[in-house]
This record gives structure tokens, sequence and C-alpha cells, in this order.
């Protein structure tokens, strides 16, 4: 059973990693897209992680199976990669991607509802199985550069990167045919007085903004997503751009990287505390960024490789901390609630404006004949990363511990 369910996990985020990372460059390259329809592109996450909750919590969760509803939603979206595919300009490109990433974002928790549903310790057991995603997100950047090196200059210009979306969906295929074979998981019945749209965003929760320091830290959610949207968005068309061999494979060191830190994050978070831990993670944006601005694909190299690896601090030391700490201040009765406000407040608004921001900034340093002023582009979020962790720093009073 946990092979079969490492294989789905697998499956999952080999099909997103397999397209996601190489998106800007494909659409600044191959499709003449703006910085501002890029960040549009970007955004279709956004949206569609604030209708996913619609999708399970009214529909999946209630009367269907969640592996049926996971292999309809993977055969539609093989369709839908292959639209992408065969797209021939943004106009064309850009339906698709959201209707893709609308019918996407759902099956992330479906993935997780089947996986939860098998398991007699999913406090023990979910991570063992969770991180087979996260190698199927390395191997496909590494699939892109070393077997096919689709993000190679050459093979940029000729338009190679479409053929990620077919690889993608023939991956999705795959996983929506293999869906059927899961376990039965069946809709569990409502608890008495559960359920509603309020509950379902989160907004049950929004009790939890009375909290001063809580309040302190959801703002600070919403407005860090704009330094990860910039990373999102733009450190793939910025490594092919200078000139990085094989790109996306190289940034595959982030999700290694991420792999790590998950596994640190719980001893630095009873060793230092929370505040501490959340202020390591917007420092480490801030330094990110710095070093991508003033690295190079010369002699500074080792800089761009840092600012990759330094992934797992920036997104495990303030995302991951984050929801533990949401966790940790939630009534027992609002907790799935608040995890939903704030996941709403993160991927879905501060994303939202995050790659739109981040499209605006690359747009306004685009350079004549499609080059980029990078130093300038990256020090945006790098400032913008450190005023937050000032305000943070003083304005947040959390607890020093948080209980496990």
């Amino acid at each position: 059973m946990k092979a079969r369910l490492s294989v789905m996990m697998f499956l999952q985020f080999f099909i997103w990693g397999g397209w996601f990372v190489t998106l800007g460059t494909f659409l600044a390259n191959n499709l003449g897209a703006s910085g501002g329809q890029i960040g549009m592109a970007f955004s279709t996450q956004s949206w569609g992680a604030i209708i996913a909750p619609f999708i399970i919590g009214l529909i999946a969760d209630r009367y269907f199976n969640a592996e049926r509803i996971l292999a309809v939603l993977h055969l539609l979206g093989a369709v839908l990669l292959y639209q992408l595919y065969r797209a021939p300009d943004f106009i064309g490109f850009y339906p698709y991607v959201l209707a893709y990433m609308v019918i996407y974002m759902p099956t992330l928790a479906l993935v997780n509802s089947v996986a939860f549903r098998q398991m007699s310790d999913p406090a023990q057991e979910f991570s063992r199985i969770r991180v087979w995603g996260t190698i199927g997100w390395i191997v496909a950047g590494l699939v892109i550069s070393f077997v096919f090196a689709w993000d190679a200059q050459q093979s940029i210009a000729t338009g190679a990167l479409r053929n990620t979306f077919l690889m993608s969906a023939i991956a999705s295929l795959a996983l929506g045919l293999y869906s059927f074979t899961l376990p039965r998981t069946a809709p569990l019945k409502p608890e008495a007085g559960s359920g509603g749209i309020k509950q379902l965003l989160g907004l049950d929760a929004l009790g939890l903004l009375k909290d001063r320091s809580y309040l302190v830290f959801f703002i600070a959610s919403i407005l860090i997503c704009i330094p990860l949207a910039f990373y999102y968005q733009n450190a793939n068309p910025f490594l092919a751009e200078i000139g990085v061999t094989n790109p996306t494979a190289k940034m595959a060191i982030g999700q290694v990287s991420e792999v790590l830190f998950m596994l640190l994050l719980p001893l630095f978070i009873q060793r230092f505390g929370i505040k501490l831990t959340l202020l390591v993670g917007m420092l480490a944006w801030a330094l990110r960024y710095v070093l991508f601005a003033y690295g190079d694909n010369g002699e500074l190299v080792f800089m761009l490789f840092t600012g990759i690896a330094l992934h797992g601090i920036c997104y495990d030391f303030f995302f991951v901390s984050g929801q533990i700490y949401t966790d940790a201040k939630a009534p027992e009765r609002f907790r799935s609630s608040a995890q939903g406000l704030i996941t709403l407040a993160t991927y879905g608004v501060g994303m939202l404006i995050g790659f739109w921001v981040a499209g605006q900034v690359t747009d306004h340093y685009a350079a004549v004949g499609g080059s980029h002023d990078w130093r300038s582009i990256w020090l945006f979020p790098a400032g913008f990363a450190l005023l937050i962790f000032f305000c943070f720093s003083v304005a947040f009073k959390g607890r020093k511990r948080v209980a496990g």
C-alpha cells in the first residue's frame, strides 16, 4: 500500500514540476509574452487555490470517492496540458492554463485524502510517502535538463520547451488511469454542526485575527508571498537568460534543500522558538535575492547555487513553521478552518498579488531585445523581504515556544 501511495505522490508532483518551473522561460522565449502576461499565467495557481475549496469541500468530500474524482480531474488535465502543448500564442494559451490550474489545485488535497485514509499513524507514515512527491518534482527537472536538454539555449530557441506540456500530459493520463486502481476512499459523513462555505474557506477561524501577534503574522504571510512569487516566476528565465546550463535540473537543488530543512525544522523551533524561526525564514528570502542580484555565470556562480539552496530555509522556516504556529494558536475545533484560512491568504490572495507585482517589476526593467536588468529586478524583492523582516521583528510578540 505504501508503495502504491508513493507512486501516486511521485506522479502528482512530477506533473506539476514537469512544466511549472520552465513556464516563465517558455512564455517569454516562445510565445513572446510580457512580464505582465507571465504574471497572469502564474497567478492561475492562485485562482486554483481560491476555487479548490469549493470543488473539494462542496462536491468531492460530500458526494464522490476521492480516488475517482482524482482520476477524472487528471484525465481532464491530460487533455488541457495537450492543448497547452499546441497553443500558438499567449491568447490561445491562457484560457487552458487557467482551466488546468482550477482542476489541478484540488488534486493536491485529494491525494492527501487518499493517503491519510489508508494510514493507521499518519504522523509517522505520511512524510515517508509525501517525500516521493518532492522526488517526482526533482526527477522532472532532471529529465528536462539532462535527458532531453529542452532548457538548453539552442533548444529554447527552437521551442523545445513546448514538449514539457506533452510530457506532463502523458504523466497526467497515467495518473488518471492509475487513480482508478487506488483504494476506495468514500466521502465521510459530516459531523454535526460542520460544513458550510464559512468553514470550508476557514472564515470561522477569523477570530484568530483578534490576537495581535497572529494578526501581524497573518499580514506578514500575505506580504512575504510577493518575494516568493518572484522566485517562482523569474528564477528559471533568469538562469536561462544569463547562460546557466541545465537551469531546471539545477533548480532542483531547492527541492533537495527543502527536504533536508524540513527534517531540521522541528528541532529549530524547539530550540529557538517560533519568532526566531519565522525571522530566519524572512531573512533568507532577502539574502537569496541579494545573491541572485550580484551572482553571475562566471566566478560568482556559487552565489546563484547558494541562493537556490536557500529554498529550504525560505520555504520551510516561514511557510511550514507558519502552519505549525497556526495549528498551535487555533482552538481544536477551528484548526482545520485555520489552516484553510492561512492557505487561502497565502496561496490565494498573497500569491495573486505577488505574481502581479513580479510581472510589473519585470516589465519595468526589461530591455530592448528581450534581456532584463536582473540586478534591479532581484533587489526589489530583497528590499521588500528585508522591510517585512524589520517590521515583523518589532511588531510580533509571539510565544517563545510552540507546543508540539
